[in-house]
C-alpha cells in the first residue's frame, strides 16, 4: 500500500484577502527585505525608498557616512516625506529631510530640528519627536531592513553560503542599470514558488534546459534554498546561449568552479540572489494585494571593459529576458486556475523539494493553510 501523496497548498490561499492579511501580519513583515546596496548611496543626502506591505522606508546616507533607515512618514501629520525618481532614489536638499506638507524639518539621523511656529505646540520637545525606524543590517554591501525584530540575522541565515558568497566581492560592486520594476496579476507565492521550481526548466524553457543540462543541484534549508547549475555549450538551444557561454571571460576572483556555474539563493519568504560569473542581482517579490505582485530587480557587477564580458552581459540580459516572458506566462496560467475554484490541492513530485519545504513552513506559521478552504470563523 503506498503512502498518500503530499499535496501543495490549497487553491484559496492565493486569492483569499484575510489570509492574505494575515501572511503580511505574521510572514512578511518579520521578514527581511533588500532596500539597495551601500554604493548606491554615495553621497550624504542621498537616499532609497522602498513602499513594502503598506511600510514605507527609506535608507539614507548621513553625514558621518553612515546609512540608516526610517519610515517615510512625518510625525506630525504622517504625510509621506520623501518620493524619488521612479525607482525611489533621490537625494535631500540641504541635508535635511523636510516634509513637504507642513514643514517639519528633519536631519540626516532621523532628529526633528525644526518645526515652523514652534512655539504654538505647547510642550513639544523635539527630541522626542525624530523619525521611526525599522531594524536594519547591512551584509555583503547590500542594505537590508526588518518591519519586525525576531528571528536569525541576514548574516546569520546565509552562514551556510558565506565561502561561495564571498568569492564574489560582491560589496565592491556597483548598479549595471536602474531598478526594473515589472507588476504581475499573480499572488506573491505564485511568482516564489515558479522561482523555486526546477522541475518545470526542461518543459517551459527550453533555452535554458539547453544551456544548464542536467547539472542542476539544490541544498533546502529552512530560511534559505540554493540552486545552482553548470553552463555549457551543448551544441543545442539559442543562439544567445551558446554565445553567452562562447563569450563569457574568466573572472579572477571567482575560483575555477564557479566560472561557468549559475547560483541562485531564495530567502524566505519573497527575495532572490541570483549569482551569475559575470554579474548578479537580486529579485525581490513585492506584494501589493492577494492577486498582485510588483517584481523589483537590479544587476550589479565589478567595473570590466573587457568586450568578451560587455558581451556576456549582454547576452545574460538576452536570455533571462525570453526566461522572464515564458514565466509570466506560466505564473498567469497557475493564478488564473487557482482562482477558477475548481483546482482544490495538487500532488507534489519528491523532485519538488522547494515547493514541499515552503508549503510546510507557511502552514508552521499559519495552520489554516491546511485547510482544502477558508475557515468559517477565523481568528484575530
Amino acid at each position: 500500500m503506498s503512502d498518500a501523496p503530499v499535496l501543495g497548498l490549497p487553491d484559496w490561499v492565493y486569492s483569499d484577502p484575510d489570509f492574505y492579511q494575515r501572511e503580511l501580519e505574521k510572514i512578511l513583515l518579520p521578514s527581511w527585505q533588500v532596500v539597495c546596496h551601500e554604493t548606491d548611496l554615495p553621497r550624504a543626502g542621498d537616499y532609497q525608498r522602498l513602499d513594502f506591505a503598506g511600510r514605507p522606508i527609506i535608507v539614507v546616507r548621513g553625514e558621518d557616512r553612515r546609512l540608516r533607515a526610517f519610515y517615510n512618514v512625518c510625525r506630525h501629520r504622517a504625510a509621506r516625506l520623501l518620493d524619488g525618481d521612479d525607482s525611489g532614489r533621490g537625494h535631500c536638499d540641504r541635508l535635511r529631510i523636510i516634509c513637504p506638507y507642513h514643514g517639519w524639518t528633519y536631519d540626516l539621523e532621523g532628529g526633528l530640528r525644526g518645526i515652523p511656529d514652534r512655539g504654538d505646540y505647547a510642550g513639544l520637545e523635539l527630541s522626542r519627536w525624530g523619525l521611526k525606524s525599522p531594524e536594519i543590517e547591512i551584509w555583503q554591501g547590500f542594505v537590508f531592513v526588518r518591519c519586525r525584530p525576531g528571528g536569525p540575522s541576514v548574516s546569520r541565515i546565509m552562514e551556510p553560503f558565506e565561502e561561495i558568497i564571498a568569492a564574489y566581492r560582491i560589496p565592491e560592486m556597483t548598479a549595471l542599470g536602474r531598478i526594473t520594476l515589472r507588476p504581475r496579476a499573480v499572488n506573491w507565492k505564485t511568482v516564489v514558488e515558479n522561482y523555486a521550481d526546477g522541475l518545470h526548466v526542461p518543459v517551459a524553457h527550453p533555452g535554458l534546459a539547453a544551456l544548464c543540462g542536467d547539472s542542476y543541484r539544490l541544498e533546502a534549508g529552512e530560511n534559505v534554498m540554493h540552486i545552482s547549475a553548470e553552463v555549457a555549450d551543448r551544441g543545442v538551444g539559442s543562439w544567445s546561449c551558446r554565445a553567452y557561454v562562447r563569450n563569457l571571460p574568466d573572472v579572477d576572483c571567482l575560483p575555477s568552479g564557479l566560472r561557468r556555474r549559475w547560483n541562485y539563493f531564495l530567502l524566505w519568504p519573497n527575495l532572490a540572489f541570483d549569482l551569475y560569473p559575470d554579474q548578479i542581482d537580486f529579485m525581490q517579490m513585492l506584494p501589493l494585494g492577494p492577486d498582485r505582485t510588483l517584481i523589483r530587480e537590479i544587476p550589479y557587477g565589478h567595473a570590466d571593459d573587457r568586450r568578451e564580458m560587455r558581451i556576456a552581459r549582454y547576452l545574460n540580459w538576452r536570455i533571462n529576458r525570453v526566461v522572464n516572458a515564458e514565466d509570466r506566462d506560466l505564473i498567469e496560467r497557475v493564478q488564473d486556475g487557482m482562482a477558477s475554484g475548481v483546482f482544490g490541492q495538487g500532488p507534489l513530485s519528491r523532485k519538488e523539494t522547494c515547493l514541499r519545504l515552503m508549503a510546510e513552513r507557511l502552514q508552521r506559521t499559519l495552520p489554516e493553510a491546511r485547510l482544502p478552504r477558508p475557515p468559517a470563523g477565523r481568528n484575530p
